[in-house]
């Protein structure tokens, strides 16, 4: 079965700071004729880092769901930016760690159907605490959460972000 979509022709709708928004004239396998919507996203990293068996985490308000989410640490890719080095430096940015041992979890897309948002998910280890300097208005408060209580916490919904339940799904910790 043939499955791929020739683009006919592709406009830019929106050309923001963060994401770009496309609407591309296609051609579907079987002749017929469509369109996408794509949003087009620098990607990101996500960040599993641990010590003994307390897992890190941060809590920030995410103002698209209007409330706050505790998530792993994670962050925007600037355009072109090597994803191991945003990850170093996510990690201190937001808890105040750098880490010894890095582990390439290989990555996720986020929302294939509209998006080519790439994450790279690293797990980091043998941790040393420096300080927290979060980025211009990025307010987050880290934690510090035992194994156990992060399951808990993963079935009683009070972590339910996608990116968090990936890495940590790679990571073994699940």
């Amino acid at each position: 079965m043939e499955f791929e979509e020739k683009t006919l022709s592709s406009q830019k709708i929106y050309d923001g700071k963060i994401v770009k928004v496309f609407k591309d004239d296609v051609e579907i396998a079987d002749g017929h004729k469509s369109f996408r919507e794509v949003v087009k996203h620098s990607g990101g990293v996500v960040i599993l880092a641990h010590k003994d068996n307390k897992i890190l985490l941060v809590k920030q308000f995410r103002y698209p769901m209007k409330e706050v989410l505790t998530e792993l640490p994670a962050g925007k890719l600037e355009l072109g930016e090597n994803p191991f080095l945003a990850a170093k430096r996510e990690l201190e940015e937001e808890t105040g760690y750098c880490a010894e041992k890095w582990t390439d979890l290989g990555y996720v897309y986020t929302s294939p159907g509209y998006s080519d948002e790439k994450l790279y998910l690293y797990k980091a280890e043998n941790l040393t605490f420096t300080k927290c300097h979060p980025d211009e208005g990025e307010i987050v408060e880290p934690l510090e959460v035992e194994r156990e209580e992060v399951l808990k916490m993963i079935k009683n919904g009070q972590i339910s972000d996608a990116k968090t339940l990936c890495a940590l799904l790679r990571g073994d910790f699940l």
